[in-house]
């Protein structure tokens, strides 16, 4: 998306309780694909004042609409070479918190979430290779509370993680 003005906002949107327009937009596309770039250079880009874009900026952080401008790690470069995906049942005694607490701890585990369903929790892990997977595995199942689990080799990612394409779509859909 390297139109900075393909948005195609007339009015301004809600976005979870963040109502967003047309220069909020071009402003988070712009930091998306050169997330480098200062507050100067993108007032320069977007043809505002650099106040206004500060303001901006600082109005989408407060509100949790950006959440972040550290780089992106490729796992992948740092010799971490497969991706799966593992679900687990646990013990819901305590809950969840305890066990994606412990599961925190172990560094290959790079997400987790509560989930629906025959699991309860689905973890994003990475290994250097398959037999580490197994090591990783072996981790997940020695944490307390966890009783069974299940495994996905990643072979590819043909779409990886993005959130601009929703940024895109809220006018779509209107107000939430």
């Amino acid at each position: 998306m390297n139109n900075l003005s393909s948005f195609p906002w007339q009015n301004p949107v809600n976005l979870y309780s963040m109502t967003i327009d047309d220069l909020d937009a071009r402003l988070i596309a712009l930091l998306t694909a050169e997330p480098r770039l200062g507050v100067l250079e993108c007032s320069r880009r977007l043809g505002v004042a650099r106040g206004t874009v500060q303001a901006r900026l600082d109005r989408l952080v407060a509100r949790g609409v950006v959440t972040g401008f550290g780089p992106d790690v490729s796992p992948a470069a740092l010799g971490y070479d497969v991706t799966a995906f593992v679900t687990m049942e646990i013990r819901q005694i305590a809950g969840h918190d305890p066990v994606a607490d412990r599961l925190a701890r172990i560094p290959e585990v790079l997400e987790v979430h509560t989930i629906t369903g025959d699991s309860d929790l689905l973890c994003r892990v990475v290994a250097r290779t398959n037999a580490d997977l197994q090591r990783v595995i072996d981790q997940i199942v020695d944490v307390h509370g966890v009783l069974r689990t299940n495994s996905i080799i990643a072979l590819d990612t043909p779409v990886p993680y993005r959130v601009l394409p929703l940024v895109a779509d809220v006018p779509r859909h209107g107000v939430r």
